[in-house]
C-alpha cells in the first residue's frame, strides 16, 4: 500500500470514528476534521488523499458491527418503528424514509431522515401547528450548475430523536436524488415498503 493510500485509509478511519464516537453527522465535516491531523485541509484536498463518502461509510459500518453487533438490531427496529409512526402522521405529504435508518447503519444518536412532498413548506408547517407539534425550519441553499435551489428542512424531535424532513415540490417525487455516499440514485422507502422491512425483522427475530 502506497503512502497516499495509507493516508487516505487513515483519514477514512478517523472520520468514521468521529461520526461514531463524537456524533459528527455529515461526512464532509468528519472528513475535513479528520484531515486536519495531517496538515492544512487545503493541501490535503489536492490529489487523492481524501477518501470518498463510501469509504468512510464502510469504516463506520465496520465500527458498528465491531462494537454494537448485539444492540444494533434492537436500535434499528426501534428507529424504524418510530419513523413509521411519524410517516403515518405525515401521510398527506407522501413521506419517504432515506438515510441510515433505511440502510441500517445506525448508531447512538442517529436521526431519522424523511423526504416530504408539498406545494410549499408552509403547508407542512400549518399541519404541524394544527397538530400542536413543535418544529424548527431551516432553508438550505444549494448551488446546482448556474442556479441556486432552496431546500426547506423541518426539524422535529420525539423522545430525544431528531427527525429531519426535507420538503420537495410534489413533482419531484419521481426524481430520485443521488446518494452522497454511492453517487447512485438514493434508496427511499414509503410507508408500505418500511412496513415490509419491519415485518422481515420480526420474522428474523422469531427464527433466532
Amino acid at each position: 500500500m502506497g503512502r497516499d493510500d495509507r493516508i487516505r485509509r487513515t483519514i477514512a478511519q478517523e472520520a468514521a470514528r468521529l461520526m461514531y464516537e463524537e456524533g459528527v453527522r455529515e461526512y464532509r465535516d468528519a472528513k475535513r476534521k479528520a484531515a486536519r491531523r495531517f496538515g492544512p485541509v487545503k493541501a490535503l484536498s489536492l490529489g487523492s488523499h481524501l477518501p470518498s463518502n463510501a469509504e468512510i461509510h464502510a469504516e463506520l459500518q465496520r465500527l458498528l458491527q465491531l462494537h454494537e453487533e448485539k444492540v444494533l438490531p434492537e436500535r434499528l427496529l426501534g428507529l424504524r418503528l418510530r419513523a413509521l409512526r411519524i410517516m403515518e402522521l405525515l401521510e398527506r405529504f407522501r413521506p419517504h424514509l432515506v438515510g441510515s435508518v433505511l440502510s441500517g447503519a445506525v448508531r447512538e444518536g442517529s436521526d431519522i431522515d424523511l423526504h416530504l412532498f408539498a406545494d410549499s413548506h408552509g403547508d407542512v408547517e400549518e399541519f404541524l401547528r394544527e397538530e400542536g407539534i413543535p418544529y424548527e425550519l431551516e432553508i438550505v441553499t444549494i448551488r446546482r450548475g448556474g442556479e441556486f435551489i432552496e431546500y426547506p428542512h423541518i426539524y422535529l424531535e420525539e423522545d430525544g430523536v431528531l427527525v429531519e424532513c426535507t420538503v420537495y415540490p410534489p413533482g419531484d417525487i419521481h426524481r430520485i436524488p443521488r446518494s452522497s455516499i454511492t453517487g447512485k440514485p438514493m434508496e427511499r422507502a414509503d410507508a408500505r415498503k418500511l412496513r415490509k422491512l419491519i415485518a422481515g425483522e420480526g420474522d428474523r427475530e422469531e427464527r433466532s
